[in-house]
């Protein structure tokens, strides 16, 4: 069995995209719809940048998804086949749960980039720059997180917002408590804690008004049942129907990304390959989960070829 995976927040990077829409106009497409919807020119800003903007939540959540969706998009009609066609599940990291329902058929490209901008948007807004953070724990599983966040929340808010892997667990709240959580590490168990470049603490009940936001523009939104079933990330279980992915879409903006379960639980249902579209940081965390699974990136025509050739 098999799974398509796409990447979250982090992973994207000036020029993605570029070199696959000069090779197929499938890809061109996709950027071009991507452009229309956002009345922006999006994909100009992924191939030349400047970087600091790219990575703007408002601009790097629709970015990561138009890439994504490209490489699937290319995938499919290079092979004549589509995702149903291919895949028992998918799933997608934060953002990514987005793409993956784009990609399943749930979600039409323009609704997916108009709700990522909006929430990248309402995100950024939520909390005032500065006040808010968020640290990646390397050498902590989600018990000894969890005990870190809770010890160093002292009245602020501090708690787990990405289970990644075994090994690397994200904590996001209030500054104060994040820089407490960096200096505590060593008492915890946990080998190092690192400051991540983000102007905001996602994942975690500091986003409520950005939660808020996405509840009124979800509930008009249309959405319909995915080709496949989606493993959603706040309950790392399967889900295909249409109000239940609502609903899980609202509580993911301040729920924990359950990246780990969710990995092990599609592993342990099956799923023997993970193969992730327009990014390569989610193969890294499944092998650290699912040891025996093979994983592929796809991120360039080269490697969708090489992919087609195996199915």
């Amino acid at each position: 069995m098999r799974a398509f995976i796409f990447p979250g927040q982090g992973s994207q990077a000036v020029g993605m995209g570029k070199a696959l829409a000069e090779a197929s106009s499938t890809a061109r497409e996709v950027f071009e719809e991507v452009d229309h919807a956002l009345e922006q020119n999006l994909f100009k800003l992924m191939c030349e940048g400047p970087a600091d903007e790219l990575t703007l939540t408002e601009n790097a959540q629709p970015a990561i998804m138009a890439n994504a969706i490209a490489t699937l998009r290319v995938m499919e009609k290079e092979g004549g086949k589509n995702l149903s066609d291919l895949c028992e599940y998918a799933a997608g990291h934060s953002l990514g749960e987005y793409s993956a329902l784009c990609a399943a058929g749930a979600l039409n490209l323009t609704t997916a980039a108009k709700l990522l901008k909006l929430r990248g948007l309402s995100m950024q807004k939520a909390v005032p720059v500065g006040e808010g953070g968020m640290a990646a724990l390397l050498g902590a599983d989600i018990k000894k997180a969890s005990a870190l966040a809770k010890a160093s929340a002292q009245g602020d808010i501090c708690t787990v917002a990405n289970d990644n892997d075994p090994t690397q667990v994200v904590i996001s709240g209030h500054m104060a408590a994040i820089e407490r959580a960096i200096a505590m590490v060593k008492d915890h168990g946990i080998k190092r804690g690192v400051l991540l470049p983000v102007s905001a603490p996602f994942h975690c009940s500091l986003m409520k008004p950005a939660a808020e936001a996405m509840e009124e523009a979800l509930s008009e939104a249309s959405i319909l049942p995915p080709a496949v079933p989606i493993f959603a990330n706040v309950t790392a279980a399967a889900v295909s129907d249409v109000n239940d992915i609502r609903q899980l879409l609202v509580e993911q903006v301040t729920g924990t990304v359950r990246w780990r379960e969710s990995v092990a639980h599609m592993n342990e249902s099956g799923v023997e390959q993970f193969v992730e579209f327009g990014g390569k940081v989610l193969t890294g965390m499944v092998k650290r989960i699912a040891k025996d699974a093979e994983t592929i990136s796809l991120v360039s025509m080269d490697d969708i070829e090489g992919f087609l050739a195996t199915v």
